[in-house]
């Protein structure tokens, strides 16, 4: 039995209880201030997915032609949905060009290297995309709030990461950072729906486990995240992902507005969902979570 600081009353909530607690039920779906009550419909969310992973081949085909390339960082509180965005991502791109990387805890000869050395050996050479599931940012969120790094560590990443970021986006790199924000009782019914599903309880790992009682912890380092490095040479691009559905597509669509790719559809695109995708602390800010 774990006791969940929720608006600064403790609830109790037991992971390996089969039975989702009522309070999570009620106000997952709603939770951080997220404005549709029901997800969007299967059936319309599979036709618009589809029309825009249409785009996305005419973009990594552009890509391949021109010789351009374009790096995607996705970031987010456990169980927001990176992975399962990432795939909408890159369902029927051509693998040999779009790359995902999902780096493990650094080795002890990567410690020992400039910070963010390890990333830039996977950055994209001519005409690929390469989409990464968490980023340098981890020494602006799981390392500081677990411990894993030092204070004088995690300010001397807030201060360099723009100019780091500056340096990508000069060369020439079509690059993206998305937050993907889920709210606190979504969380943790994703976490509970991955404890007691045996396809997916490979999910839950002991940060996991340590989090769900560091929610006020996760959101003050978020918070000093987005106020440092959200830059209009590197904007940070804020998605509500309580409905992972909604959240894919206005990812999807963001990234298709802002890359000039030869036969765009603007059509097909559409605009994005005000409700769901804004730019920056500011856009945040307004959620709660």
């Amino acid at each position: 039995m774990t006791k969940i600081n929720l608006d600064g009353k403790l609830r109790e909530f037991d992971l390996d209880s089969p039975q989702l607690p009522d309070w999570i039920i009620d106000n997952a779906q709603q939770s951080g201030g997220y404005t549709y009550t029901k997800r969007l419909k299967r059936g319309k969310y599979e036709k618009t997915l589809l029309a825009l992973q249409g785009e996305l081949v005419k973009l990594q085909a552009w890509l391949q032609e021109t010789g351009e390339r374009a790096i995607i960082v996705f970031e987010g509180r456990d169980a927001a949905g990176k992975g399962g965005t990432i795939n909408a991502f890159r369902e029927y791109l051509s693998h040999r060009h779009a790359r995902t990387v999902a780096l493990s805890k650094p080795s002890e000869t990567e410690r020992g290297q400039w910070y963010y050395q390890r990333y830039i050996s996977h950055f994209p050479t001519d005409g690929e995309l390469v989409m990464l599931d968490r980023s340098w940012y981890n020494r602006a969120g799981v390392e500081p709030v677990m411990g894993f790094c030092s204070e004088e560590q995690h300010t001397k990443f807030l201060e360099e990461t723009p100019d780091f970021e500056k340096m990508i986006s000069r060369d020439g790199i079509h690059f993206f950072k998305f937050w993907l924000n889920v709210g606190q009782e979504m969380q943790l019914k994703r976490f509970h729906d991955r404890r007691h599903n045996p396809m997916k309880s490979w999910k839950i790992s002991p940060i996991d486990l340590k989090a769900m009682n560091k929610w006020d912890d996760y959101t003050k380092a978020r918070d000093e995240m987005l106020e440092a490095t959200h830059r209009d040479i590197s904007p940070w691009t804020i998605v509500r992902s309580n409905d992972k559905r909604r959240a894919r597509i206005n990812a999807i669509r963001h990234v298709l507005l802002n890359v000039p790719y030869a036969g765009r559809d603007m059509e097909i695109i559409g605009e994005t969902d005000d409700e769901i995708l804004g730019s920056g602390p500011g856009f945040f800010n307004s959620l709660g979570g």
